[in-house]
């Protein structure tokens, strides 16, 4: 029995369907491809974050991809308005600085170029080791934090 990666890939453009097995499971596969968007949606909804500290992870570990490719991935998740729906839920609430938001956007949109003009040059096992890292750096200064 072949794993739900290998399937995955064969049922996305990384590979072709060629057995009649695979293209009966392809309508599971996608369904699980969608599910992994609603669980990073309502991650990202209740928490605030999404692509890099929920999709990367479930598209390496759970989905085979490579660092860049799971980067790359979760990046163009995020071309559509994807967050308008929470990011209004917070608005209504109060809870949202439109400068201060606008602002950030233009710094990420820099930032972004920079870093992804760099990430396709770094192996991947750096890149992988690197996320990591800043991932449990950051989860314990949210633990700790005074």
């Amino acid at each position: 029995m072949d794993s739900i990666p290998g399937i995955a890939r064969r049922c996305t453009g990384r590979g072709r369907t060629e057995s009649r097995a695979d293209r009966s499971r392809q309508g599971e596969v996608l369904v699980i491809w969608v599910m992994t968007g609603v669980l990073t949606g309502i991650v990202g909804g209740l928490f605030g974050i999404g692509g890099a500290a929920v999709l990367v992870p479930i598209l390496v570990l759970a989905f085979g991809f490579s660092q860049q490719q799971a980067q790359g991935t979760s990046l163009m998740v995020l071309l559509p308005p994807i967050g308008i729906l929470a990011a209004l839920q917070y608005y209504r609430a109060g809870f949202v600085d439109v400068r201060v938001a606008l602002l950030i956007a233009a710094g990420f949109l820099v930032g972004a170029f920079g870093g992804a003009t760099v990430a396709v040059r770094v192996p991947s096992v750096l890149l992988q080791r690197g996320f990591g890292v800043l991932l449990v750096a950051l989860g314990l200064q949210m633990v700790f934090r005074r």
